[in-house]
This record gives structure tokens, C-alpha cells and sequence, in this order.
């Protein structure tokens, strides 16, 4: 029996240290096409704002999304390449944040506490600058996956503030330095920023200080020990009271100013920067509410599910904005995490499912997660034909 095609929107997350969502939206494809080769397949990987946003939204956007790179400095202060998407016939950007200042140009071994403190962002100011000099008038910055804990700082540096000591002189960079933080001028902060409509792409909520702030929910992954995160901490609070004198801005206490290492506190407090979830400003810029007005089905997916998924991440971003459109939703992830019932019980995905088809330890896992998606998929895509088959007899 000939059953009738489907359209199909594949719109996954990264399966994190495994896949990007890029990777993670061609083996769906591939593994549902071996089954199902006649259904019409749209990609549209997803992603939060975080690594990977940049890869998600040029493979989404094709030839709307124009990739450019600069040649700057990572965290540590080494020369690296890194790359910006023109958007919009020339009128807007994409900036990935962890391009230039991401975790991952530190091998494990570099993730340290002297570097936890001399970590910069002045890779993400120069990116910035570059959207700026090709004329753009929308700049979308991605927070996330930063090896920094600077405030910022070396955003603004770049992008011409200057952070003096008592004695009038410059401060080297990291957030180690900010403990002797006397007074910010921002005279000579870049003009354009004023003329330009900035979006920051970030999930956090955490504050800039304080328990829940940038060093203590994230120095450690970034090499701080418990000593550097408390030296962390109290420099980014010298650093909140400088922008609070600077700038007549209290954002130390906002929600989400401790995102990317404190980035978000520089933009809050020195530009008219607005935050958004990661996820709805990816769906915004890739046009998923668009796409998935035709689809019949759709299929996200993540690393593991549980009961964080219902929390704003990607995954349930795509279930949101499907269900509005009455598109049933799969979700294929690596694992299940706790509270994983609660997502079937939300309504939010007609299906649950996650990948492994034999016992196996985390790192097999990853190290076979493409196969595993892959035929996963294609077991999914056999079982939708069954049921197709049944409904039509």
C-alpha cells in the first residue's frame, strides 16, 4: 500500500560534546530518508544563542546568511580567526559570543585559575566592531559557552572604554584585575552602538554576584578553584558599583547580567542592548513559525531530556511554537534524565524517544550518537509508515 508523503520539519538542538545541531539535522534526514524517501524534509537546526548558533543559522539560512571572519585573539589573549554572519542584504549580524572568547579554545589543561582570571572578551568586541564597520543597522550577539569572567570588559576595551586604576592607568585584562577597578570612562565608547538595534541571545538568569552570580555558577567550569571563583566574585562586584557610578545603572542585581561571565552586565550597562531567550531569537531569525506552518510532523531532539527540557530550552522552544499550528512533535534524545515523565505528561511531545539500541556507557554513546540518531530515525520513520498504513486500510 502507497501511503502519502509528509512534511516534515527537522528542528533539533546540539546533542552537547557529541554533535552540533547542523550534524544532529542531517542524520535525522539521512536515517527518516532510508525509510521514508518520498517525504519532504525542511532542516532547520536549532540552537540557544550558545556554540553552534552561528554554524545553525548559516546551514538555516543558506544563501541569506553571508559568513565573514576577522582575524582577533581568544580568551588567552592568541591570534585566532574567528567568524560573523551578515544577514539581512547587509542590514543586520550575527555575533557567536564563543567564536572568539569560547571555552573551547582552552584545552583542558589551560582551564587553570591564573587563566580563569586572565580571561578577556576582547575577541567578542572586536567581532562587534566588525559588524559595525560593514554598515549593519540590527546586531544579534549570542551569549554562552564563554571561557571568560572578565564583566565584559574586554568587550567594552575593544570597543573603546577604558577601565582605570586609582592611579589613571589601564587595567590589564580579566576579571582578576577588576578588584582594582577605580573608575570607567566610557567617552570613548564606539558612537554606532547608539544607532544600532542590539539583541543579546542569552538563557541565564543568574546575577552578575553573589551566590548565583557569573563566577560562582560558571568559574569552575572555566578552571577557577574555590578561592579564584571568591576573588572572581568580589572583583565583578567592584566592577558592578564602577558601572552603577559610570553609568547611573544598577544592573548588578538584573537577572541575566551574570551571562557570559558577566558579559550581559556591560551591554545592560553601556548600551541599550534588550535580552532575549536564545531560542526565540534563533526561531526569529531562521523563520521556523514560517516553516512550520506547513508541517505535518515535526522532529527536534537533545543530548538528554528531563525535566529541565520543559524550561525554555530549544527542544521545548520548537514544541511551543508547533503546537500553535498543531504539528504533532518527536523528540529523539541521547538519554532520559530525572523528572523525564513530566514531558509526556506537558502534552508538549506526541513522542519520547531516546536513541540507544543497546546497553552502553556515556562515552560509546557519544562516540556513536550520528549512527545512533541516524537509526533512530529510521525506526521512527518505519513506525509513522505503519501507522499511516493502518489509518488508510
Amino acid at each position: 500500500m502507497t501511503v502519502a508523503p509528509l512534511r516534515i520539519v527537522i528542528a533539533p538542538d546540539s546533542f552537547g560534546g557529541a554533535l552540533d545541531s547542523v550534524a544532529v539535522t542531517d542524520a535525522i534526514a539521512a536515517g527518516w530518508g532510508r525509510a521514508r524517501p518520498h517525504d519532504e524534509l525542511l532542516r532547520a537546526p536549532m540552537a540557544d544563542g550558545g556554540e553552534g548558533t552561528l554554524a545553525a543559522l548559516q546551514s538555516a539560512l543558506g544563501e541569506r546568511a553571508e559568513l565573514r571572519s576577522i582575524d582577533t585573539v581568544d580568551p588567552l589573549g592568541r591570534p585566532v580567526e574567528a567568524g560573523w554572519l551578515l544577514l539581512d542584504d547587509g542590514q543586520g549580524a550575527f555575533v557567536e559570543m564563543a567564536a572568539a572568547s569560547g571555552l573551547h579554545h582552552l584545552a583542558a589543561d589551560e582551564r587553570t585559575p591564573a587563566n580563569a582570571l586572565a580571561a578577556t572578551t576582547r575577541g567578542t568586541g572586536d567581532l562587534l566592531r566588525a559588524a559595525l564597520d560593514a554598515g549593519v543597522r540590527r546586531i544579534t550577539l549570542g551569549l554562552g559557552g564563554s571561557a571568560t569572567t572578565d564583566g565584559g570588559t574586554g568587550m567594552l576595551a575593544a570597543l573603546g572604554v577604558r577601565f582605570l586604576d586609582g592611579d589613571g592607568r589601564e587595567l590589564p585584562s580579566g576579571g582578576g584585575a577588576l578588584a582594582r577597578l577605580k573608575r570607567i570612562d566610557h567617552s570613548g565608547l564606539d558612537p554606532r552602538l547608539a544607532d544600532v538595534e542590539l539583541v543579546v541571545a542569552s538563557d541565564v538568569t543568574n546575577t552578575l554576584c553573589g551566590a548565583r552570580g557569573a563566577a560562582a555558577t560558571y568559574g569552575p567550569q572555566k578552571g577557577a578553584d574555590p578561592a579564584t571563583v571568591q576573588e572572581l566574585d568580589a572583583a565583578l562586584a567592584v566592577f558592578g558599583d564602577a558601572i552603577e557610578h559610570a553609568a547611573g545603572r544598577l544592573v548588578a542585581d538584573l537577572p541575566g547580567a551574570g551571562a557570559a561571565g558577566g558579559t550581559a552586565a556591560a551591554l545592560l550597562g553601556f548600551t541599550a542592548a534588550v535580552v532575549h531567550p536564545g531560542v526565540e531569537v534563533v526561531a526569529e531569525l531562521t523563520n521556523l513559525a514560517e516553516h512550520l506552518e506547513r508541517a505535518q510532523l515535526v522532529i527536534t531532539g537533545e543530548g538528554r531530556a528531563d525535566e529541565q527540557t520543559l524550561s525554555g530550552k530549544a527542544a521545548m522552544g520548537v514544541a511551543t511554537l508547533a503546537r500553535t499550528r498543531n504539528a504533532p512533535v518527536i523528540l529523539l534524545c541521547g538519554s532520559l534524565g530525572p523528572g523525564a515523565a513530566a514531558l509526556e505528561a506537558s502534552g508538549a511531545f506526541a513522542v519520547v524517544q531516546p536513541i540507544l539500541d543497546h546497553p552502553c556507557d556515556l562515552a560509546e554513546a557519544m562516540a556513536e550518537t550520528e549512527r545512533l540518531l541516524t537509526n533512530a530515525a529510521e525506526r521512527m520513520a518505519r513506525s509513522v509508515e505503519v501507522g499511516q498504513s493502518v489509518t488508510s486500510a
